[in-house]
């Protein structure tokens, strides 16, 4: 692959981390964005160090409208063109939606679905000039599970991504859903999920999905589900009664006893 710049959501850790530290060792220079400006500055050090690229840093709150604005302002610089995207960022919500307050149903609604939506619509600009890009939406193999309002945002990506695919592969621009199962990062942790009730065969590596994902949208497909497991999850999804696959009910971590 031609080294171009990749801009990479949610970067300083877990999937998007992984994101960019492949996309470093492919040589392609970076953007990184996340809320976290110090670990970002770590990351870029890291990868930097690492790989000889160079990396920016744009910190941003993608819940937030001025730094969303920010961003598609990078996006959108034709003197600095971005040719990969990988819209990465993501939150958990841990209880049922009856429990969640509204105004956190609504941040993750925005940061999966609009803000994801509003990046890919500013990258596209450019890509089609130039006639050709990448993007990478990281959705979830939750999309394919009647899982609650997360399963719904990211049925939606994965929705939206097949129809990108189809309506501009033809002129240059490749879009993939990434749809991975139970993942070990970070992100089961800061939901404050007890991820001990998971069978440990359902756990991947970060490595792995990445490595899948960005094969993938590289052969221009427009879901990945990395994994023969998570296929046959996905597969048999279609078929099963929702109510099989609805699976169990989130638990929250177990407190410590101060005694």
């Amino acid at each position: 692959m031609t080294p171009t710049i990749a801009l990479v959501t949610g970067a300083s850790a877990g999937l998007g981390y992984e994101f960019a530290r492949q996309l470093a060792a492919q040589g392609h220079p970076l953007v990184l964005v996340a809320r976290n400006a110090s670990r970002l500055e770590e990351t870029a050090a890291d990868l930097h160090r690492r790989y000889g690229i160079t990396a920016e840093v744009l910190p941003a709150d993608l819940t937030v409208d001025a730094d969303v604005a920010a961003v598609v302002e990078r996006l959108q610089d034709a003197a600095r063109p971005v040719g990969i995207l990988v819209n990465n960022a993501g939150i958990g919500l841990l209880h049922n939606f009856e429990d969640n307050l509204i105004g956190a149903e609504k941040d993750h609604l925005k940061l999966h679905v609009e803000t994801a939506m509003v990046l890919t619509h500013a990258a596209l600009g450019g890509m089609l000039q130039r006639g050709e890009g990448r993007i990478i939406n990281v959705a979830s193999v939750a999309a394919f599970l009647p899982r609650g309002t997360y399963s719904a945002a990211k049925a939606w990506m994965v929705s939206f991504s097949r129809w990108a695919n189809l309506a501009y592969r033809s002129r240059g621009i490749k879009v993939t859903a990434v749809c991975p199962g139970f993942t070990h990062t970070e992100f089961h942790d800061r939901m404050g999920m007890d991820k001990s009730v998971v069978p440990s065969w359902t756990w991947l590596h970060a490595e792995r999905v990445v490595r899948e994902g960005l094969a993938d949208n590289e052969r221009g497909k427009a879901v990945s589900v990395p994994s023969k497991r998570y296929k046959v999850v996905a597969a048999v999804a279609k078929l099963a009664p929702a109510r099989l696959m609805a699976g169990p009910a989130r638990k929250p971590k177990p407190e410590r006893s101060t005694r």
